[in-house]
C-alpha cells in the first residue's frame, strides 16, 4: 500500500501524479476462504479490516453485490454521536465514537472527521425533560453532554431562531462537543485499503443467492452469481437486505426495511458551524465540507426495499428547517436521495451469533448505522474471530426480542438518526 505523506504527495506532483496505485486490488473469487463478509459498506469492510489487523486472520473475502459503498454507506448524512440514554448503547457508540477520533491516523487515510458539535433541540416539555435525563445518564457514563438553554444554544449556532413566535420554539439543547461529520466514501475507502494491503479479497458485483450449510445444520459456503465458494464463517453485514439475506438460511429476522430521504442544497460559504437534530418537527441539518447543507428527516412509513420515498416526507423537513433557520429560506435544493434502514423494534442494533454454527450478523442499525462503523465492525471481527461477542457487544443478540430484554433508544435516536 502506497503511503500517502506530505512527501509522498509532492513526488506524485512532480510526475503528474500519474504514479499512483490502485487503492485495493480487484481479484476474482477463490473457491474456498476462512471467512467471507456479505457486504461491502462500512460495516462490512471495516469488519474485514479488523479481522486482518487485531486477529492476524488473511484468508478473508469481502463480498459486494454492486459497488463499494454503494448502499446506506453512500446515503446517509454522516452524523456521529454517542449521547445515547442507556448503558449498553452509550458504550457501544462511544466505542464507535472513540476509534472515529484516531481514525484518519490509523488507515493512513483522511476520511475527514469534523468534531463540530450536534446540538438537539428541545420544543416541548417533554423534550427537556428527555434531554435533560440524557445528559445526566451520559456523564454518569462518562461520555460529554451538557444542557444549554435556547439563548446559549443560539450562541453557539447563531443561524438558530430562537423567536417565541415560530409553531415549535427552541426552550433549550443538548450539546455533545465531540460529536461531529467524516466523509462517507472516504471511511469505506480507507477501510477497503487498508484491508487489501493485509490480504483481503475484495469482490465486487458479487451477489449472494444461497447460503450453503451441512446436514449436522452448520455452514459451509455461499452460492454466489460469481459461482460458489466455501467457507467455515459467513459474517452478514449488509443494513435494509439483512432479512433478505438471512431469509436464505432459514431464519426470520426482527426487521422493518423503511427508505429513509435526504437532501443536499447548492453549496454556499461555510455558515452552519454545527449539527441540529429536532424531534419534535423531524429534521436535522449539517454544512459539508463542500458547503451542501445537508438535510435528512424521519422515515418513509411505509416497508420497502427501494432507495426513495415519498415526496412529502422531504417536503416536511424543509419547512421546519426553514422555519428553525430563515436565512436558508432562498437557498436551492440540489439533490435528494434514499437509503434502505434496517430498523429493529428497540431502535438497537444487532451483532451478534446466529442460531446457525458458523453464521453471524451485523444490522440494525437503522436510521444511524454511519455512526457505528468503526464500532460495530471492530466488535463484529471480535465476534466472528472468537465465536463469542465482546462485552460490549454482548447485549444486542437477537435473543433479547424472544426474552423481553430490549435497549429501547427510540427516543434518544431523536430522528432516530
Amino acid at each position: 500500500m502506497q503511503k500517502f505523506s506530505a512527501l509522498s504527495l509532492a513526488r506524485q506532483a512532480i510526475g503528474g501524479h500519474l504514479g499512483w496505485k490502485p487503492q485495493w486490488r480487484s481479484v476474482a473469487p477463490k473457491p474456498a476462504y476462512d471467512i467471507v463478509i456479505v457486504g461491502g459498506g462500512g460495516h462490512g469492510l471495516g469488519t474485514a479490516y479488523y479481522l486482518a489487523r487485531q486477529h492476524g486472520l488473511r484468508n478473508i473475502a469481502v463480498i459486494e453485490r454492486g459497488w463499494l459503498a454503494g448502499g446506506n454507506t453512500a446515503r446517509n448524512t454522516t452524523i456521529i454521536r454517542s449521547n445515547y440514554l442507556f448503558d449498553e448503547s452509550s458504550s457501544y457508540y462511544e466505542h464507535s465514537l472513540k476509534l472515529w477520533e484516531n481514525l484518519s491516523q490509523e488507515l493512513n487515510y483522511n476520511v475527514m472527521f469534523s468534531q463540530r458539535g450536534c446540538l438537539m433541540v428541545a420544543h416541548t416539555v417533554h423534550d427537556v425533560q428527555s434531554f435533560k435525563r440524557h445528559v445526566h445518564a451520559n456523564r454518569l457514563n462518562g461520555i460529554d453532554n451538557e444542557w444549554l438553554t435556547a439563548e446559549e444554544a443560539k450562541e453557539f449556532c447563531p443561524p438558530l431562531n430562537i423567536s417565541p413566535n415560530i409553531r415549535y420554539p427552541v426552550l433549550g439543547a443538548s450539546l455533545q462537543r465531540r460529536a461531529g461529520t467524516a466523509r462517507h466514501d472516504a471511511v469505506a475507502w480507507g477501510f477497503a485499503r487498508a484491508a487489501s494491503d493485509l490480504g483481503v479479497d475484495i469482490i465486487e458485483n458479487c451477489e449472494v443467492t444461497g447460503i450453503m450449510r451441512a446436514p449436522t445444520g452448520e455452514v459451509t459456503g455461499i452460492n454466489t452469481t460469481r459461482g460458489d465458494i466455501r467457507t467455515g464463517k459467513i459474517g452478514v453485514s449488509v443494513a435494509g437486505h439483512s432479512s433478505v439475506v438471512l431469509g436464505m438460511a432459514g431464519i426470520r429476522l426482527p426487521l422493518q426495511s423503511n427508505p429513509l430521504q435526504a437532501l443536499v442544497s447548492e453549496p454556499v460559504k461555510p455558515a452552519f458551524p454545527t449539527i441540529v437534530m429536532s424531534n419534535t418537527i423531524h429534521a436535522y441539518i449539517s454544512q459539508s465540507d463542500k458547503g451542501e447543507m445537508v438535510i435528512g428527516a424521519g422515515t418513509d412509513s411505509y416497508v420497502s426495499y427501494t432507495q426513495r420515498g415519498g415526496l412529502h416526507i422531504p417536503a416536511h423537513t424543509l419547512e421546519a428547517i426553514c422555519e428553525l433557520f430563515p436565512m436558508f429560506r432562498r437557498l436551492r435544493m440540489l439533490r435528494s436521495w434514499g437509503g434502505i434502514t434496517d430498523n429493529t423494534p428497540d431502535r438497537s442494533p444487532i451483532t451478534a451469533k446466529t442460531s446457525i454454527p458458523g453464521l453471524y450478523v451485523n444490522c440494525g442499525g437503522g436510521t444511524g448505522g454511519f455512526k457505528a462503523t468503526p464500532g460495530a465492525a471492530n466488535l463484529f471481527a471480535w465476534t466472528i474471530a472468537r465465536n463469542e461477542p465482546h462485552p460490549i457487544n454482548a447485549p444486542f443478540t437477537i435473543e433479547r426480542f424472544r426474552d423481553g430484554v430490549m435497549i429501547d433508544e427510540a427516543a434518544a435516536a431523536a430522528v432516530a438518526h
